[in-house]
């Protein structure tokens, strides 16, 4: 029996590598997770005309700028479907990462697993392989889905520079690893894919709906508002629409939303490794 390598990073490529193999070699798959959020842009985001509501329901001689800041104060913006395209980014990065914990199940049930417990590849890499491979399809996605939702119409901010991009992809890139450790954490001892997948299904839609993907959290009940403000997707949402599309940047704000983002990932990814040393066995 080979002794566990004391490098964390030994082996990470191979095995990262192998779990995007699985992306790319499957166009269908890749196809089915970028048609998904266009079709809530171009349907969802579209039907729901905030904008048109409000105004059709002012008297004909309130001038169409007030309209326009009652949007702005209920969403920041004036343009709603800017406002929902810019939680789409969140959706994507939501639905890709909630199967990585799919993975490990498979890679038991299968016996890759035991193969790779059985080489001197560190219990970490096998645990950052999944992060790192479920990170680059989301932030891949989120590129192909925010260029779409340009073309359909999302308005970026007068003040945006290419440095606000990096922004970003800096705060998808702390959601992206806290969400895939987060599930692979639930899924390190499951041995049936269904468990896995009812974890998934009770997750997905109070993760994305407890947010300001969709409505703000300030118009929210009084009892969603605390698990709202509690919520990653919330934070990180925040930081990408005050990068992209909000006319000003409240940088007290965007440094709450990384500082929180940071400690999140950090600290479920941290909690995902421990629990790999533990528990990841054949």
């Amino acid at each position: 029996m080979k002794e566990i390598s004391g490098n964390p990073l030994h082996g990470l490529w191979a095995l990262t590598n192998r779990e995007l193999k699985k992306w790319y070699k499957e166009p269908f798959v890749f196809f089915i997770s970028i048609i998904q959020p266009i079709i809530w842009m171009g349907l969802f985001g579209k039907a729901m005309n905030i904008n048109a509501i409000i105004t059709n329901n002012l008297p004909p001689n309130i001038p169409q700028s007030i309209a326009d800041e009652m949007m702005k104060q209920t969403f920041g913006t004036s343009d709603y479907f800017s406002y929902m395209a810019v939680g789409m980014l969140s959706f994507v990065t939501l639905f890709t990462t909630m199967f990585s914990g799919m993975s490990i199940v498979w890679d038991r049930r299968l016996g890759f697993l035991n193969k790779v417990l059985s080489t001197p590849v560190a219990r970490s890499a096998i645990i950052f392989s999944k992060i790192l491979s479920a990170t680059i399809r989301s932030l891949a996605q989120v590129s192909i889905i925010l260029v779409f939702a340009i073309l359909l119409g999302l308005k970026l901010s007068p003040n945006f520079t290419p440095i606000n991009l990096l922004g970003v992809y800096a705060i998808l890139f702390l959601l992206c690893m806290g969400l895939s450790s987060l599930f692979l954490m639930l899924g390190i001892r499951s041995t049936r894919w269904e468990t896995q997948m009812a974890i998934v299904n009770l997750l997905n839609l109070p993760l994305m709906f407890a947010s300001n993907a969709l409505f703000p959290t300030n118009a929210m009940p009084d009892w969603l508002k605390p698990i709202a403000n509690l919520n990653p997707i919330t934070y990180t949402t925040d930081a990408v629409r005050q990068l992209l599309i909000f006319e000003s940047l409240n940088l007290n704000q965007l440094m709450l939303d990384f500082t929180y983002m940071g400690i999140f990932a950090a600290a479920i990814a941290s909690i995902s490794i421990i629990l790999s040393w533990k528990y990841l066995s054949k």
